[in-house]
């Protein structure tokens, strides 16, 4: 089937099963293909990434995300390739906050904190997918009470692709209580191309001025730090392997690099206005000239530099080496809803939760 698209050239859209889950419901894998001939692959379970397609500056095409190529693997304790996170990405201490005077307790899978939406979050989920002028549209029913929220909170997430070789994704919520609410997307790149090496040779650039410090557990400090003179300073393009062996009290907290930093935004926009759509970072592979730029809505980026990846996990015919892939994951600050100093995540009823962000690939 073919779709017109909203930048008014056509994508093509295909579909194809992708496996079984236990309970017998069919996965479907929904391939978006552009006119310049980029691919992106998604599955409705999870909204899973698991394939992007795009030229070097020789017009030789390779797959940057790494992924599997069977549905197996993602049901298990895999480490969210490609995944929509939900509710909450990244870590809420302890598993718990207090909202509107009466505490919560969520699930704690990562040690004692609550991490990406707990044991079942919604990289585990079947979302209900539709095909759209624009692209795909996955739809799920987070119930009251699931991995410990309150409120029913209904999510809607477009995927699209433009001629511009842009992935768009575009994220919608509403809820029927108070609840947090911070999704994200979590894929993982490789500008050389998935299972190609480590990624410590690629340039990376942020536009940030500032970063989240956290303890031993990845847990925020609190205060934000400047990035000046440390080994997050990025403001200007250096190799993401330039310091991050250095003698840091935060790179030995996070393993690396795996730190939300805090974008550089536009002076004049207040709290909880529609933000605007920013560049965040870019990302530049020499060997092969493939360039990621990051757009978003949002007011932080996390930055993962693949250090749990140890070379036990195999996808797509390729062994992922230690630091493989870096995740570049747009997002409100990790512990929000327990840091009253940071950006609310506070979705309420009568409100509409919307974010955007692009990944822009392109050459140099």
């Amino acid at each position: 089937m073919t779709k017109k698209g909203n930048d008014h050239v056509h994508t093509e859209i295909t579909q194809a099963p992708f496996g079984t889950l236990p309970d017998g419901r069919q996965v479907t894998q929904t391939t978006l293909r552009n006119a310049a001939g980029m691919q992106v692959k998604i599955l409705d379970f999870g909204g899973i990434i698991t394939e992007i397609h795009v030229p070097d500056r020789d017009g030789r095409m390779a797959d940057v995300a790494l992924g599997f190529e069977r549905l197996e693997p993602y049901l298990g304790d895999s480490p969210y390739f490609g995944a929509l996170i939900g509710r909450y990405g990244n870590r809420i201490a302890k598993g718990r906050f207090t909202l509107d005077g009466k505490e919560y307790v969520l699930a704690t899978n990562n040690g004692a904190n609550h991490l990406h939406g707990g044991n079942r979050g919604f990289d585990k989920v079947l979302w209900t997918a539709s095909i759209k002028p624009d692209g795909l549209e996955l739809r799920y029913r987070s119930p009251d009470g699931e991995e410990g929220y309150p409120g029913n909170l209904d999510a809607t997430v477009v995927y699209s692709l433009s001629i511009d070789n842009e992935i768009v994704v575009r994220f919608e919520a509403v809820s029927d209580q108070p609840t947090p609410v911070n999704l994200t997307q979590h894929s993982y790149f490789n500008l050389r191309g998935a299972g190609k090496g480590d990624i410590l040779g690629h340039e990376m650039q942020i536009d940030a001025d500032a970063y989240v410090p956290i303890d031993a557990g990845s847990i925020p400090l609190g205060p934000l730090a400047p990035v000046a003179g440390t080994p997050f300073d990025f403001r200007q393009p250096r190799l993401i392997g330039a310091q991050i062996g250095a003698d840091d009290i935060q790179l030995r907290n996070g393993g690396g690099y795996d730190h939300c930093v805090v974008l550089n935004r536009p002076a004049n926009e207040a709290q909880g206005d529609a933000r605007a759509l920013v560049r965040a970072l870019r990302v530049r592979e020499p060997q092969s000239g493939r360039v990621l730029e990051l757009l978003t809505q949002e007011p932080g980026v996390q930055f993962y530099s693949g250090n749990f990846l140890d070379g036990s996990l195999q996808g797509k015919g390729h062994t992922y080496a230690y630091r493989g892939g870096f995740a570049i994951e747009p997002q409100h600050f990790p512990d929000s809803p327990n840091q009253p100093a940071y950006p609310s995540t506070i979705l309420r009823p009568g409100q509409v939760y919307r974010t955007e962000s692009r990944f822009r690939f392109s050459v140099d």
